[in-house]
């Protein structure tokens, strides 16, 4: 049952076939377009989430994530660049493992995408809240700009933002390629800046004790700052379009995430240096004398944190803009308002595309019979799916309302970690099972890279909060009772409904274009 109902890869690349893509990417373009891709709202926003769980351990936290990340890009790019069409993931599992599979992988994915555009939502509110605060010295109510788990009562300016991106993908409004450009060089430069002014100002006390709720901390902090770092699969996609791929897609992965990994350690190391980054505990008590550190996203931890306000002695791992506050208090009050309006200008864009892969990804299982027809409905005026895009928009709005960033993050790193593992798992199921089709992407040491890959993904999931977890497991126990009720008796291919080819024109025109530097439906700029 599980692996039966395998959608044909032969229909599948059909439409592939038909399309000659020019191969101009080299090494160098690969690594721009992966940093381009993965440098974003995660670093923004989950660094006081990973100074509360790992302390300064978060430096080693970068590391693991972007290790883990690696393996898996390696297993992505060849079936990335085997079945290159919309789909992603559900795609590559609907070919490879059976349709059982890939609903449970497409339902995942709705978690990546949802959740994390409400995560970077809350991320948006946070640093536009703390700038006009700054800029025009005035208090907005806590209640209208937090959810309750955070001391507040609904957080107003992340359903606002989430609400605009929704009308401006209903209405189709595109997003070019040289205002994205622009938005990348914006965060980049932004974090630059951030590293040229806090670097050189560290102190080396701030990194003792370096891990001070030791591995399992650091662990469920690379768990968080996984969020940082998907995106990758931007490169991964690009393996039809790249001169010798066998050689350069590796260095353009493995490459930018390198580079990632050692820009986000300044990042980590600037505000760890400068304002320490110990985690809060209760009573304020030092975890060396016996004090509890206080979950990320607790009511506990809202509670101390607005205690240490009023004390006058606030910490990073309070803060909802962690790297702006960070500048004001070493003396940079302005270039701080200055990043947190940098991040105001440029998260948008991320939402946005989260909201539209979330909607692609609806509309293929639409189209594939296993959600209802209405999904893939197009606006009679502006030819977008208007219906599935409103539906996504309104629990995006409600996920930003009412928790916190940190907890949506760790319930999209859920999702994404699950279809990454299942990514890996097809890979060497093809291997074994169509070992003569082409492939213009081959993963390097395929029996070493892609259980590693597995391993690394199950080690990163386990290492999640456990209520993140409870979360994971309710929702695809909806999912499953979804498929049998619903889903596994309309599916066109349990039917017998197989297209000869999966034609392009059968899809809505696109809100929004494919843009260099911006994540395909397949990933995120996170």
């Amino acid at each position: 049952m599980i692996f039966g109902r395998v959608k044909p890869l032969d229909a599948i690349l059909a439409t592939a076939e038909k399309k000659s893509l020019h191969r101009s990417l080299g090494a160098f373009q690969l690594t721009m377009l992966g940093i381009g891709a993965v440098i974003g709202t995660g670093i923004f926003v989950l660094t006081a989430e990973a100074a509360q769980k790992a302390g300064p351990g978060m430096m080693l936290s970068f590391v693991i994530a972007g290790f883990v990340c690696a393996v898996a890009a390696l297993c992505y790019a060849e079936m990335a660049a085997m079945v290159p069409v919309s789909g992603s993931a559900y795609t590559y599992s609907y070919a490879v493992m059976g349709e059982l599979i890939a609903w449970m992988v497409g339902w995942a994915l709705i978690l990546e995408y949802a959740v994390a555009a409400g995560a970077v939502s809350v991320g948006w509110s946070g640093y536009v809240v703390g700038l006009i605060e700054h800029t025009f010295h005035m208090d907005i109510p806590n209640f209208l700009t937090r959810g309750p788990y955070d001391g507040g009562v609904v957080n107003l300016p992340a359903m606002l933002i989430a609400a605009l991106v929704t009308w401006l993908l209903v209405i189709g409004t595109k997003e070019s390629a040289t205002v994205n450009a622009v938005l990348v060089a914006i965060k980049v430069a932004a974090l630059t800046l951030f590293i040229i002014l806090s670097v050189p100002v560290m102190n080396m006390d701030g990194f003792s004790p370096f891990a001070p709720l030791g591995f399992a901390g650091i662990s469920a902090a690379a768990a968080s700052i996984f969020f940082a770092y998907v995106g990758f699969d931007a490169v991964s996609t690009a393996a039809e379009e790249t001169k010798n791929p066998q050689r350069n897609m590796p260095i353009g992965l493995i490459g930018s995430l390198a580079i990632c990994t050692i820009f986000y350690m300044l990042v980590a190391a600037g505000v760890i240096g400068t304002v320490g980054a110990q985690p809060v505990t209760a009573g304020n008590i030092p975890i060396a004398q016996g004090g509890i550190a206080l979950a990320p996203g607790s009511t506990e931890l809202s509670a101390q944190c607005a205690a240490l306000a009023k004390a006058g002695t606030e910490a990073v791992t309070c803060s909802k803009e962690a790297l702006a506050w960070t500048l004001r208090e070493i003396g940079w009050p302005q270039i701080g308002n200055l990043l947190g309006l940098a991040a105001g200008l440029a998260l948008p864009s991320v939402i946005l595309m989260m909201m539209f892969g979330q909607t692609r990804i609806f509309f293929v299982m639409s189209r594939d019979g296993l959600l209802p027809d209405f999904f893939s409905k197009v606006h009679p005026v502006y030819k977008t799916p208007h219906v599935i895009t409103i539906l996504t928009g309104i629990f995006v709005a409600l996920f930003a309302a009412f928790f916190p960033v940190g907890i949506l993050a760790d319930i999209s790193n859920s999702g994404t970690l699950f279809a990454f593992a299942a990514v890996s798992i097809a890979v060497i199921v093809l291997r074994r099972t169509d070992p003569t089709r082409k492939r213009p992407f081959r993963t390097p040491a395929i029996m070493v890279t892609a259980p590693i890959a597995i391993i690394g993904c199950m080690y990163l999931f386990w290492s999640l909060g456990s209520d993140t977890k409870l979360m994971f497991v309710a929702w695809a126990t909806v999912g499953l009772i979804v498929y049998f009720a619903y889903s596994r008796n309309r599916s066109h291919v349990g039917r017998g409904i197989v297209d000869v080819a999966e034609d392009d024109a059968a899809v809505p025109p696109q809100p929004v274009p494919p843009l260099p530097g911006a994540p395909t439906p397949g990933g995120k700029d996170a």
